[in-house]
């Protein structure tokens, strides 16, 4: 054999070995039913003892998880709770009293009561249906609670009962109309003048009817719903005060999701969501005044700025805009423990204010305590929404309230004093809080906090009214702590970016290291070494840094192509050190990273855990830098890493289903192939409560959803393009990608194929369905970004 044949011979075989890497992973490995990995704990609660931890799990290779607790007393013994001693235990959580040896909740149409030290349950009264909302009240004598539309108060002293609303369902009845024609009334009076007894009787009847409302008691207030819902009853501590929220039902025009293969045989529509724009749903505030016998309404006329236009309006001067008090929804009232004082979280329907007000409880009027005004929309961790105050409530003083805010551009925990209206930031800095509560002492919050690291979540405990944030939780990643009742312990569920989710627990004192109780890994999951994506930084265009989780393949194996993977949307963050809920996918990177793809996973703007400004970069245009940051990340990794511009993928599901489509639509040079799965294609046909807070609404702003939908670019297509959609998608529905493909087949577009997927909806939930995805997705790939 000659030098030559020897040499070509050479390069042919390195070549074929450069092109079928290898890998112990497979598709069909990763993608079948999750138990394969293993069993992690989920729903993580404490007895009311503070002696055992119960969280859901699965040791026996059940067909669901189950119930297992542990004794804090010996955290190595692990037991299933069966069926019998599940049915007897007292409901996790419910409503305790102010020293917390008592809690009151409801089971069985009863209203019990539950001694924590001596563990012994009392019926305090049944009821032919469900009991609701139970609390102690000020002087935990009293219990209220709601059944049906009313509220009612117990008395443990005596254990008489009382009705303190009567509020009735239905409309209300209408009086007789007593107003006649002029032939009518004519008729009546010449009856009455020819029939003597009937005239008798006439003056009879009207005679009794003026003794009795002389004489009867005046009957209780009736309040009817008519056609709305009462929701979130709340009775003051004082009593004299019942308030609640009236939900005023949607009644806009349902979309229809075809199921070709119900069990029936038969095709059946599935009633689903309106479309974004209809919006006619409201959420009202009613005060019961025990006092006046009466229910008055709060209003919004006064709120400040409640006419204010949105700034979008000026890219409209062809159109006239009104300036009209706006419609908002209104949370629920939150009592002082005195009963004294209430609070409201007011959010407009367009989402870009939302006002905390002390509300008058004598007259309704609202008197604003801090207004925050985004010209975007209204959102962050703690913020609340339409139907929630979020982080809202009152210091033990009864005169300062908590709420968390975004005024500085991060969301952090604020209080302030309804007397004099002074604010103090308890927390700051380039971070975000979540989910502060108050200790049992009320002298310190408890609050977990990205302080360290965007991608790290970990448990803190500070002083009341502020001060030095003390760290409980040491373990890298994110930890997710539920505390013991007596506070002396954490339950803590945390994980690592290459290991799941397992249980551990400490004592309540900072620098303790944890203890694991859990080991959920399989030994099939275990026997691979699952990479720790490593967490980066790059420059986009704007020069704003930009974070990523890079896989990088080893030196031998490495191809030269890339793909970039672009998560879902609804405000999320991937880009951290904690298994992620992507699991697949991240499992799917680590095959392609054996395979010798480099791989780069984008929090793009818009995405959560970076504060406001990176929240609502993408307002009024979706596609934008949203996009440009995926090209800024393909650009990255060809300078950086010496990647093929010519060899670059993309993928991702729902809004990374869209930005793929948008990727390959409007910037075709940096993309050669993508994988659109269950996208979005065109925002005029989404969901109203995400979409109009991005884009406002398509009949008032539709420059944002031209711009923003890819249905609208397809003729930019250039490279390979795979869609893949469930047909029984209630989120985005299938509609979507038949519209898109009608549009692909008009334009004579080559290059794309769509895989549907009968019994799937968003989220797919068959093993056989996630393979066949993934294996068309990696095939694509393989096809496209793989030098033959």
């Amino acid at each position: 054999m000659t030098k030559r044949l020897l040499f070509n011979v050479f390069f042919l075989l390195a070549g074929i070995l450069a092109t079928a890497q290898t890998s112990t992973l497979s598709v069909e490995k990763i993608m079948q039913d999750p138990k394969w990995m293993g069993t992690f704990p989920t729903d993580i609660k404490w007895d009311d003892q503070s002696a055992f931890i119960y969280f859901n799990y699965n040791l026996d290779n059940d067909p669901d998880d189950s119930l297992y607790r542990v004794a804090i007393s010996n955290p190595s013994k692990i037991e299933k709770v069966n069926w019998k001693d599940k049915n007897k235990l007292v409901p996790f959580g419910g409503s305790y009293n102010s020293n917390k040896s008592q809690k009151v909740y409801s089971k069985d149409n009863t209203l019990k009561l539950y001694s924590i030290s001596t563990q012994k349950i009392t019926d305090l009264i049944q009821l032919p249906g469900n009991i609701s909302n139970a609390v102690f009240l000020q002087n935990d004598k009293i219990i209220a609670f709601q059944y049906e539309n009313n509220a009612f108060t117990y008395n443990l002293e005596n254990g008489t009962v009382k009705k303190l609303t009567n509020i009735k369902s239905g409309e209300a009845p209408k009086e007789q109309n007593k107003e006649f024609s002029d032939k009518n009334k004519w008729l009546k009076d010449d009856n009455l003048s020819l029939l003597e007894v009937i005239n008798q009787r006439e003056e009879k009847k009207e005679n009794s009817e003026n003794y009795r409302n002389m004489t009867s008691e005046k009957s209780s207030f009736e309040f009817f719903l008519d056609k709305k819902r009462l929701i979130n009853m709340v009775v003051s501590p004082n009593q004299k005060y019942i308030t609640f929220n009236l939900y005023v039902s949607n009644n806009s025009d349902p979309t229809i999701v075809p199921d070709f293969i119900d069990a029936s045989g038969y095709t059946k529509d599935l009633n689903t969501r309106s479309k974004v724009g209809d919006n006619n749903a409201q959420i009202e505030l009613a005060i019961y005044s025990v006092e006046k016998d009466t229910v008055y309404f709060v209003s919004q006329d006064d709120l400040p700025g409640i006419k204010d236009l949105p700034d979008y309006v000026k890219d409209y001067p062809e159109k006239e805009w009104e300036e009209k008090i706006r419609e908002v929804n209104f949370s629920r009232a939150y009592f002082s423990d005195n009963g004294s004082h209430a609070i409201v979280n007011v959010r407009s329907k367009d989402n870009k204010d939302r006002w905390i007000t002390k509300l008058d409880l004598e007259s309704g009027y609202l008197e604003t305590l801090d207004r925050q005004r985004d010209e975007a929309w209204i959102a962050g961790p703690g913020i609340g929404w339409s139907m929630g105050g979020g982080t809202l409530g009152w210091l033990p003083d009864n005169k300062h309230i908590y709420y968390q805010s975004e005024a500085t551009g991060y969301s952090h925990l604020y209080i302030q004093d309804v007397t004099n209206g002074r604010k103090k930031a308890l927390t700051s800095g380039k971070f975000e809080v979540f989910d502060p509560f108050i200790s049992n002492d009320k002298k310190h919050w408890y609050l977990t906090t990205s302080e360290v690291h965007p991608g790290e979540r970990h448990f803190y405990k500070m002083p009341l009214m502020g001060g030095k944030m003390e760290k409980l939780t040491t373990l890298i990643g994110n930890n997710e702590v539920s505390l013991s009742p007596d506070e002396k312990f954490l339950a803590i569920r945390h994980s690592y970016s290459n290991r799941p989710w397992e249980l551990y627990y400490k004592p309540n004192i900072a620098n303790v290291k944890e203890t694991p109780i859990t080991s959920g890994q399989s030994d099939e999951f275990k026997e691979y070494n699952w990479r720790k994506p490593k967490l980066i930084n790059f420059s986009a265009s704007d020069d704003v840094q930009v974070p990523a989780r890079l896989y990088t393949p080893a030196p031998e194996v490495k191809n030269g192509a890339a793909v970039i993977f672009v998560h879902g949307a609804g405000y999320l963050q991937n880009v951290h050190k904690w298994w992620s809920s992507y699991f697949r996918e991240y499992m799917f990177h680590n095959l392609l990273t054996d395979l010798g793809y480099t791989v780069l996973d984008i929090d793009y703007r818009g995405s959560a855990g970076y504060g406001r400004d990176w929240r609502t970069a993408i307002y009024r245009h979706m596609g934008g830098k949203d996009l440009s940051d995926q090209v800024d990340g393909a650009g990255y990794l060809v300078e950086e890493f010496n990647i093929d511009p010519d060899r670059i993928g993309i993928y991702g599901g729902s809004y990374g289903g869209f930005i793929t489509l948008m990727g390959l639509f409007n910037e075709s040079e940096t993309f050669k192939s993508g994988a659109a799965l269950r996208s979005v294609t065109d925002w005029a046909h989404y969901n109203h409560g995400y979409t109009s807070n991005i884009l406002n609404e398509p009949y008032n702003d539709p420059i944002a959803y031209r711009r923003s939908s890819p249905i609208y670019f397809i003729e930019g297509l250039k490279g390979h393009l795979l869609i893949a959609h469930g047909m029984v998608d209630v989120n985005v529905h299938f509609q979507d990608v038949v519209r898109l493909v009608q549009r692909l087949i008009e334009l004579e577009k080559d290059n794309w194929e769509m895989a549907v997927y009968p019994a799937e909806d968003h989220g797919f939930v068959e093993p056989s369905s996630w393979t066949d995805e993934y294996k068309r997705i990696l095939k694509l790939f393989n096809n496209t970004l793989i030098k033959k």
